[in-house]
């Protein structure tokens, strides 16, 4: 058979994803060719909720997820539906969320603190904290807020910032579960008040009109990470090599992200029917990084990485964090061995083979300690 005539042959690769910006690195690695430089055809599979996505990984619909970072630590620890080991070799992106409020509690909050500054978790908490004294003065139920799974780091970065302005997650607000492309509509008919998720959902409900978005995760946990890539711990052990590919691939597109030079392109790949469904400007926002504040437009640094410091790898406090705060709102009691069920979770061993391939190290000396992440919100 001539050479023009012979046939490559891919190891395909399923992975499913929830439409969010962050996102863009399986999607991208689909679809600009670098999982097929590596021999693999990803298949991307769009999914409706993160339970989902968590179960189709368990039971072997998908071979790999773009998964909440927590999810992981809670199969370590039998927190969901299927006894399957779970591990994730690599940060997808940091930051990425918001808090996003409906414009009659952000009034609310502006009359009880006046000099409230949107992305200030201290006057932003006050602010909050006042309207929600003024509502149950009135007899008024709690405000409601969603979040987009019990494990997300949604979920812990709400109930952290709320505990430290002084409201208590449990009893002066109610938190439910709301899959992200939701959330905006639920607000516009009044049936929330405010929810944490990824963006575009955020950056979206303030473009309509009925969303401010009040506070940003870099300001609450700064270079924070939210999406892993998730595999299943045997799945993992028996294609190391198809890992190993998939890891080069990943890195190459977190790097094509991370670059402005391709902003244009990716807004118009994410923004599209078939990803995310929103408007170019939705996506932009978060990716720019310019942010459309309750109280105008600004510039948020480290909003959303893909690879900018060694986002892609799971520093220790963050896991330690995660785990801590499982812990504290009451869904475990940590086991003896927590700290060895984290490294192998977030094992760095098959992402470091893989940066190597690349000419990419990282640098673990400036990792922060679990204090020291938490440095801009008193406990």
């Amino acid at each position: 058979m001539s050479a023009g005539n012979t046939r490559i042959l891919h190891e395909r690769i399923r992975i499913g994803f929830m439409p969010l910006l962050d996102a863009a690195v399986p999607v991208i690695a689909a679809r600009a060719g670098f999982a097929r430089r590596q021999g693999l055809e990803i298949e991307l599979v769009r999914e409706t909720s993160w339970a989902n996505v968590r179960d189709r990984l368990a039971i072997g619909h998908f071979d790999a997820a773009h998964l909440l970072a927590p999810l992981p630590i809670a199969a370590a620890f039998g927190l969901t539906p299927y006894d399957v080991p779970l591990l994730a070799p690599m940060v997808l992106a940091s930051g990425g969320n918001a808090i996003t409020v409906a414009r009659h509690v952000w009034e609310a909050m502006k009359a009880a603190e006046p000099q409230v500054v949107a992305n200030d978790p201290v006057s932003t908490g006050r602010a909050l904290k006042g309207a929600i004294e003024a509502r149950k003065a009135r007899g008024e139920p709690p405000l409601a807020f969603v979040v987009v799974h019990p494990f997300s780091s949604h979920n812990y970065e709400l109930r952290y910032w709320l505990a430290a302005a002084g409201i208590d997650p449990e009893r002066d607000v109610a938190i439910a579960i709301l899959p992200p492309p939701y959330m905006g509509d639920a607000l516009a008919a009044g049936r929330i008040d405010g929810f944490c998720v990824g963006d575009p959902w955020n950056s979206r409900a303030a473009r309509q009109g009925h969303g401010a978005v009040i506070l940003t995760k870099p300001a609450i946990w700064p270079r924070s990470p939210d999406k892993v890539l998730a595999v299943r711990s045997d799945w993992a052990e028996a294609n190391r090599d198809v890992l190993r590919k998939l890891l080069i691939a990943l890195l190459e597109s977190a790097r094509w992200c991370a670059d402005p030079q391709n902003r244009e392109i990716l807004v118009s790949i994410m923004a599209d029917e078939s990803v995310l469904g929103v408007e170019p400007e939705d996506v932009l926002a978060a990716l720019s990084g310019r942010m459309p504040l309750a109280d105008g437009e600004r510039l948020v640094p480290g909003m959303l990485e893909f690879e900018a410091g060694g986002a892609n790898r799971m520093r220790p406090a963050d896991a330690r964090f995660y785990a801590g705060q499982m812990q504290r709102w009451g869904q475990v009691e940590l086991p003896d061995d927590t700290e060895a069920r984290l490294a192998r979770i977030f094992a760095t061993d098959a992402l470091e083979e893989a940066a190597s391939a690349l000419g990419i190290s990282f640098d673990t000396s400036a990792d922060p300690t679990e204090a020291q992440l938490f440095d801009r919100i008193p406990r």
